[in-house]
Parts: C-alpha cells; sequence; structure tokens
C-alpha cells in the first residue's frame, strides 16, 4: 500500500498578511450557529436558507448576500463574531481553509497561503522537471 503525504494541515493562518481575504465571499454556517450568532446582537444578516444535509441542524445559511464579502467583518478585516467570542464563531469559519479535513475547493480562491504552497509546488516540478 502506497503511503500519502499529508499535507493538508500545514496552513497557519496566523502567518497570513491576508487575513480578511478567505472572508471576502462569505460562508455557509449552520442554522443553529446562526441562531447563536443573532443572540449575541451583533450587527449582520443572514442570506439563502438552504436544506443541506451535511450541516447538522439540516440547514444552512449564507453570511454574505451573492459575493459579497461576509457581513460580520468589520472595515478592519477582522470579524465581528471573532471579536465578542471566538466560542460563536462557525465551524466553517474556524476550519478553514479546510472542510472534511481536506483543504476546502474554494481554498484555491480565497487562501492566501494555500495559493502560495501551490505556485511554489509547481514552480519546484518545473526546475525538477527541467
Amino acid at each position: 500500500m502506497k503511503s500519502e503525504k499529508r499535507t493538508d494541515r500545514v496552513i497557519d493562518c496566523l502567518k497570513c498578511k491576508n487575513q480578511a481575504d478567505c472572508c471576502r465571499l462569505g460562508a455557509w454556517i449552520d442554522l443553529e450557529e446562526a441562531k447563536k450568532i443573532l443572540s449575541l446582537g451583533i450587527k449582520g444578516d443572514f442570506f439563502h436558507l438552504e436544506k443541506d444535509d451535511e450541516f447538522p441542524s439540516g440547514y444552512k445559511v449564507g453570511t454574505s448576500y451573492e459575493d459579497e464579502k461576509c457581513v460580520f467583518q468589520d472595515p478592519d478585516g477582522l470579524c465581528r463574531i471573532h471579536k465578542i467570542d471566538y466560542a460563536y464563531k462557525p465551524i466553517t469559519c474556524k476550519e478553514f481553509p479546510y472542510e472534511g479535513g481536506k483543504i476546502a475547493p474554494i481554498a484555491d480562491v480565497l487562501c492566501v497561503e494555500h495559493k502560495t504552497r501551490i505556485k511554489k509546488s509547481k514552480a519546484r516540478k518545473k526546475i525538477n522537471n527541467g
């Protein structure tokens, strides 16, 4: 059996110089998480309630309208939810750029650290292949 090298847990978001980039399209979060966030009285709305069995409650809501930035992102680029209580920050946000233990498909678009790693890997392959 061929062993696989696990590299999907090496991204350190604290080293990212553009930490607000991953919030520029909002996120899908569980409906129950949204209810808890609303109970904090934080300014922001939720959009697009949809049934989705992959979420614990069976429903998900978006933190942005269409392709807008997350409504909970302050002008300083930081998360209003995180500022008040990290425990209320949605799981999908806490885990990003991972989804189900692997790099999320949208990480290619939103995660600066992941994109940098891809570019470095391609450059190494190009050098090694001559």
